[in-house]
């Protein structure tokens, strides 16, 4: 009598096994990656508060003696999916900054592009706000868009309404993410990387996301801080 060989025999459970694996790494891939990086997002969140609770009330403080006005400035900012979100700022400009932005609109150092609008020595900036802004100081307020879930520690930074309005459709696939904190071109140079390089940038963070590259750029965002580069 013929008995099948055992290799036979063993090959229907090994087909079996190497489509289980092909789902558990299709799942690691999609499904976990959302809940791993919200568990991160607050874990990070509670850490970056511990430690820099002291600064962030000081600022505040500091900000409300020297100049007139609210400690807070907030912005309508678009998040994942198109979503518009209240977007704070330790308030770094003078009252009427939004204002006298229309009047500057020929010393923009992303003139060319006229989506985003950075300007080197912006006379509207406080002596305190040029401090806060150079360090990224101004930027801690938005931990509480991470707590809410309007932002995560990683991701695209949130644009403003009126710069989606003049989106092509491929710079639209920024909003396929959830904004961030902090972001690649933030540690490459921040306002001195050209706005068709950082849609580039952010599409290739997109593409590639994970947990580990958040980790990566969560652990050089401090460097590019100190360094200071592109910070106005």
């Amino acid at each position: 009598m013929h008995h099948p060989s055992l290799p036979s025999l063993n090959r229907p459970l090994a087909n079996r096994l190497l489509i289980q694996r092909a789902r558990l790494v299709w799942w690691w891939r999609t499904q976990s990656f959302e809940p791993l990086k919200r568990a991160l997002d607050v874990l990070g969140v509670y850490v970056v508060l511990l430690v820099l609770a002291p600064l962030m009330l000081t600022c505040a403080l500091v900000i409300k003696l020297t100049d007139p006005g609210p400690v807070l400035f907030w912005q309508r900012r678009v998040g994942r999916g198109g979503r518009v979100f209240a977007f704070p700022k330790f308030r770094s400009m003078i009252v009427n900054a939004e204002a006298v932005r229309d009047e500057l609109k020929e010393a923009n150092q992303h003139g060319d592009q006229g989506i985003t609008f950075k300007m080197k020595r912006d006379p509207r900036v406080t002596p305190v706000g040029r401090f806060i802004r150079s360090t990224s100081i101004d930027e801690l307020p938005q931990l509480w868009c991470v707590l809410k879930g309007d932002m995560s520690l990683v991701g695209p930074r949130p644009p403003l309404e009126s710069e989606v309005a003049r989106y092509t459709l491929q710079q639209r696939q920024r909003l396929s993410a959830t904004p961030g904190l902090t972001c690649i071109w933030q540690i490459s140079g921040r306002s001195e990387v050209p706005f068709p390089e950082q849609v580039k940038m952010d599409l290739r963070y997109i593409r590639g996301r994970s947990v580990w590259a958040d980790i990566k750029l969560l652990i050089a965002t401090p460097l590019a801080v100190i360094r200071g580069r592109g910070a106005y």
